[in-house]
């Protein structure tokens, strides 16, 4: 599993790196046809991987709760991220990965509550949050993608 850690933390380089190009207005901009924006989604990667792999196992997640509140699945951009919260966010997508791997190996997961995902998909264990996890950073990418070549046009 730590192989799909790591892939996952080389995704994140991967969209810290595509977006570090953006200004603060680009990366709160929500095109027309979306709910909403860069920003917005990277947050959610944070908030999703926490939900997914901490909460779910009865373990206190290990980034600021707002980041867990405010870029939950259901949320939208509701306020103006400045550059010093992008800053934040964009650390936070590496450290928590980072964090996760530890935790991982130390066992910390072990009491995984088993649950279903909106898309389906049974999650039993926390082998099956992390590849679930690969799945979700994947739609959050294409995401990032779209609206940025929507913002680069």
């Amino acid at each position: 599993m730590n192989k799909q850690i790591e892939r996952i933390k080389k995704i994140r380089l991967f969209l810290i790196n595509l977006v570090s190009n953006l200004s603060a207005d680009q990366l709160n901009e929500v095109p027309a046809g979306f709910n909403n924006n860069i920003i917005w989604n990277l947050g959610h990667l944070i908030a999703a991987q926490q939900g997914v792999c901490y909460v779910r196992a009865g373990v206190k997640p290990v980034v600021d709760e707002k980041y867990t509140i405010e870029y939950k699945p259901g949320t939208k951009p509701e306020r103006y991220i400045d550059v010093n919260e992008i800053e934040i966010i964009k650390k936070n997508l590496l450290s928590s990965v980072d964090v996760l791997q530890t935790d991982y190996q130390n066992k910390l997961f072990a009491d995984y509550t088993p649950w279903s995902t909106r898309y389906g998909v049974e999650l039993s264990e926390i082998d099956d949050a992390i590849q679930f996890l690969m799945f979700h950073e994947g739609l959050h990418a294409g995401s990032i993608l779209a609206i940025k070549k929507l913002l680069t046009m």
